[in-house]
């Protein structure tokens, strides 16, 4: 198995290589079609494979592999276990989708030549971060993950937006790949073994594990978008293609999402209960900024980026408190906690995927992404509108959706939160358990906003009135999405029973999330105080939706039509509707002050005056401005005074090189 997943790999090479030959401009329509079917087909290939060794069908022992390639002194490993599988799973199912949605979407790319060689370069990164095995191989197939979908974000490059986009991510990559290093050097130890296994066997210190743990939360949560490493990816997902973005959103921060349990759950064994705490309070502070940054955006990708930050902290959440739990000796609710947050990043990943080709779908039938020029468009892209309510739906957590059900089971989680022994676990467990409620409230109410601006009302512009639904390689991926966020909410004992075996052998205890009573039934919580069966649920739904229908039939035999309440307005122009910023007005007042330094000014003319009166509002960014600015500031001096150094003669070289080696002398000379 896992040699025909480096096969698999192999061939998405060959497609990065058969990319390079597509046309510079608007050519290259056969390459398309064959670099994105076959990605298609490696990605179903891949799928199959893991599905298959996760349900049982696989050696019982991890396959293993090591190829004589890279440092001569150190082979490539690889190892394919439970927890790599799963992520294996959410890659090359969405990555799969992400190809068929391809097809139809490349056809309107600006410079398809920029983008179809790195395509396949960033799935094959993404395939093999899961399975490599040793620091080396990991380390270099993140790096081309991360520098693959750069070049994808840089794919527009003739816009100002786009080149800075690419520039922030470019440093916060490399930024989190030194941390990366820095914690593998620590795992390594003095031994300087960086195959997994040796890790594994090596005990660290308390201090050497919480660095270990520093350095994880600055790589790969600066990867997932944890704030306050997170503005890379408001900026990098609007810039990038929509089905790279939805990769790179629905799967590469799962990717990192896999870093951070590999190494806290399995290459570390010495867990501090202060671990939880630190965890779980990045996780709900990041949960409730990343929606309260989306309820406020226009630009309906970038609001969609900052709703991934929000979900990124509903799992973190999950990783906190599966920490805790484990560091208290409560094995089985950290399994609960564990599980959770690997059932939400699947969840994530379909939904937000999904979302995300919906926006692609809605940018390549209007030309716009600003929520204020679309409207009506659920007469125009009625495929791609069901698709999108069904999204809509599963992110704000509705049931029976696979949102709900993952947040419910976290929930069962943080309601447990009791048993933990420190008053700070105490007392931070139900604190981080509102501000999920809040997130979860928020982002309700910035979907509502975003599909009702989006689909619902009145045509805001002529390109929106004119808009046409798009071609069926674009849309059966969405509808295979929206039914799976359907299926999996309604029966989420199946992603359970792959999790289950895994999260086990990751804790070396049972978790309490096995499907208790059934396929039919949920039931986390070993006593059964607590239960949910997203069968039933539908059910009710459904019969709920029956009986408002009788009722109607009932209460009048007949069709009654009258004008629509305008509120007021008899005026039949679309200005007179609720627009995006207007909805989300009473939620800017009462988080803006606190959270962006907001500011309204309402420039009322005196009775007589005739000229118009004039509203404004200014907001700021303080992640941006108290951590990043400084950042930028600083190296924006260091380089400008460091770049007369490519200026000088190969004397001056010289002299530089000879007093750098004397310096590095002298403090070999004092350390010993």
């Amino acid at each position: 198995m896992l040699a025909a997943l480096l096969l698999a790999n192999a061939v998405l090479l060959a497609l990065f290589l058969l990319g390079a030959t597509a046309g510079r401009e608007h050519g290259g329509g056969h390459v398309r079609l064959a670099v994105y079917g076959g990605c298609a087909a490696v990605s179903a290939v891949n799928a199959l494979i893991v599905l298959a060794f996760l349900l049982g069908s696989g050696p019982s022992a991890p396959p293993e592999l090591s190829l004589p390639i890279g440092l001569p002194w150190l082979p490539s490993r690889f190892r394919l276990d439970g927890l790599s599988a799963f992520i294996l799973l959410i890659v090359n199912v969405v990555s799969g989708l992400a190809a068929l949605y391809g097809v139809g979407y490349g056809r309107h790319e600006e410079e398809p030549a920029r983008v179809l060689p790195f395509f396949p370069l960033f799935l094959a990164g993404m395939n093999l971060v899961p399975v490599a095995d040793d620091a080396f191989t990991f380390l270099v197939a993140w790096e081309a993950m991360s520098v693959s979908s750069w070049l994808l974000v840089l794919s527009s490059h003739r816009r100002p937006e786009t080149r800075r986009a690419a520039q922030v991510y470019l440093v916060m990559a490399a930024f989190g790949t030194m941390a990366m290093i820095l914690t593998f050097g620590i795992l390594a130890g003095a031994a300087g073994d960086y195959a997994f296994a040796a890790m594994r066997a090596r005990d660290l210190s308390p201090l050497a594990a919480g660095v270990v743990l520093g350095g994880v939360l600055l790589g790969a949560g600066s990867k997932a978008g944890i704030v306050p490493l997170h503005a890379w990816l408001p900026l990098a997902h609007p810039a990038a293609p929509s089905h790279v973005s939805a990769l790179m959103s629905g799967v590469m921060t799962k990717v990192a999402i896999y870093a951070m349990i590999r190494i806290l759950f399995d290459l570390v064994h010495h867990v501090e209960w202060w671990w939880g705490l630190v965890v779980l309070a990045l996780g709900a502070g990041t949960a409730v900024l990343g929606v309260l940054y989306a309820v406020v955006q226009r630009d309906i990708k970038t609001l969609l980026a900052y709703s991934t930050v929000e979900n990124v902290g509903v799992i973190v959440c999950g990783i906190g408190l599966a920490l805790a739990f484990e560091a208290n000796g409560h094995g089985a609710l950290a399994g609960l906690s564990l599980v959770a947050a690997l059932f939400h990043a699947f969840n994530h990943s379909l939904y937000k995927s999904l979302l995300f080709l919906g926006a692609g779908a809605v940018l390549t039938a209007t030309g716009h992404r600003d929520l204020e020029r679309l409207g009506g468009l659920i007469h125009r892209l009625p495929t791609t509108a069901v698709a999108c309510l069904i999204g809509s739906a599963a992110i704000s957590a509705l049931p029976p959706l696979n949102g709900f059900a993952s947040e419910w089971l976290l929930f069962q989680a943080v309601l447990s939160g009791p048993l933990l022994n420190q008053w700070g676990l105490k007392l931070a467990v139900p604190v981080a358990g509102a501000m999920l409620a809040l997130a979860t409230a928020l982002a309700a109410a910035c979907f509502v906003r975003a599909f009702g601006i989006a689909f619902l009302g009145r045509p805001r512009s002529p390109e929106a009135a004119a808009a046409a639904e798009v071609g069926l390689s674009m849309r059966l991926p969405m509808m295979i999405l929206g039914g799976a966020c359907i299926v999996f909410g309604v029966l989420p004992v199946f992603v359970l029973s792959l999790l289950t075996p895994l999260v086990a052998g990751l804790l070396g205890t049972s978790p309490l999330a096995s499907g208790g009573a059934g396929w039919l039934w949920l039931t986390p919580v070993a006593d059964r105080a607590s239960s949910y069966s997203g069968m039933v649920m539908l059910l009710a739904v459904g019969a709920m939706a029956l009986l408002t229908l009788q009722v109607r039939r009932i209460a009048s035999g007949r069709v009654r039509r009258s004008a629509a309440w305008d509120c007021g307005f008899p005026d039949p122009s679309p200005d007179t509707q609720y627009t995006a910023s207007s909805f989300a007005q009473p939620i800017r007042r009462v988080f803006g002050a606190a959270a962006f330094r907001t500011r309204e000014v309402v420039d009322m003319p005196e009775p007589g005056e005739i000229r118009p009166a004039h509203f404004s509002v200014t907001s700021r960014d303080l992640v941006w401005e108290w951590f990043y600015r400084p950042v930028v500031m600083a190296i924006g001096f260091v380089t400008g005074r460091t770049n007369k150094f490519q200026f000088m003669t190969i004397r001056e070289y010289l002299a530089v090189m000879f007093a750098a080696l004397v310096m590095l002398l002298i403090v070999v000379v004092v350390i010993r």
